[in-house]
């Protein structure tokens, strides 16, 4: 019990007096989650508006397959995209494989079909709205998809927080493309997972602590965002 409260007190002693070492951890995971958040939001939101306003043969198969998409264990995600940059992959020759590159990549084939399912949604029910008053001002499908977005700016926002709290918490797709190396490609989960297999446990308890407050954080404004868009 002794040790546990130490750690503790340790841990907060790290966070208040800015440890160093620290801090580079948080930003560069803030850093390659929130980039992997923006691809996700980039290629995910026009997509998940795109399948709202088109029918086709196979639409409602694809709208199942991305919705599957979302239950996607991050190690296999990983596993295929270590396959895909390592030196005897296709694409081995960027050397992206141990980068914060190939861990915002990661990231962001985790996050899209989050973004996918939270913009399709809501805009399915928008264009059910004003499927006949884009026709009538015969607006093409790109411009309907920004009338849309125009429409449901808070849906979006929902879309990229949630992309954001699946990247920052997420270790096992990361820590395979990453490689988990000190002051380049490590993050506040690998470094938890470091740090604890090593015993330091202040450390990995003052980043479990940041990283508990910013997922508390984005789950809240989430919250508050869907409970706005349900209101209206």
């Amino acid at each position: 019990m002794n040790d546990f409260v130490e750690s503790i007190s340790t841990a907060i002693l790290l966070i208040g007096g800015l440890d160093p070492e620290l801090l580079g951890i948080v930003a560069l995971s803030l850093r390659i989650s929130l980039s992997a958040s923006i691809v996700a939001l980039i290629v995910g939101a026009p997509f998940g508006a795109w399948l709202a306003i088109t029918k086709f043969r196979g639409h409602q198969a694809i709208i199942v397959l991305t919705n599957a998409f979302l239950g996607l264990p991050p190690v296999v995600v990983g596993l295929a995209l270590y396959m895909l940059l390592s030196r005897s992959g296709p694409l081995g020759s960027g050397g992206l494989l141990f980068t914060p590159t190939a861990m915002i990549m990661a990231q962001s084939l985790l996050a899209a079909p989050i973004v996918v399912a939270l913009v399709h949604r809501p805009s399915t029910l928008l264009w059910a709205e004003y499927a006949d008053l884009a026709r009538i001002d015969g607006l093409s499908r790109s411009r309907s998809i920004a009338l849309l977005f125009a429409l449901g700016r808070a849906s979006l926002l929902t879309a990229f927080l949630a992309a954001f709290g699946r990247a920052i918490a997420e270790v096992g797709a990361i820590i395979i493309v990453g490689g988990n190396i000190r002051g380049y490609t490590r993050t506040m989960t690998t470094a938890i997972a470091l740090e604890t297999s090593k015993g330091d446990l202040p450390l990995a308890l003052g980043l479990g602590l940041i990283l508990l407050a910013l997922s508390l954080a984005v789950s809240t404004v989430a919250f508050l965002l869907v409970g706005r868009v349900g209101e209206k």
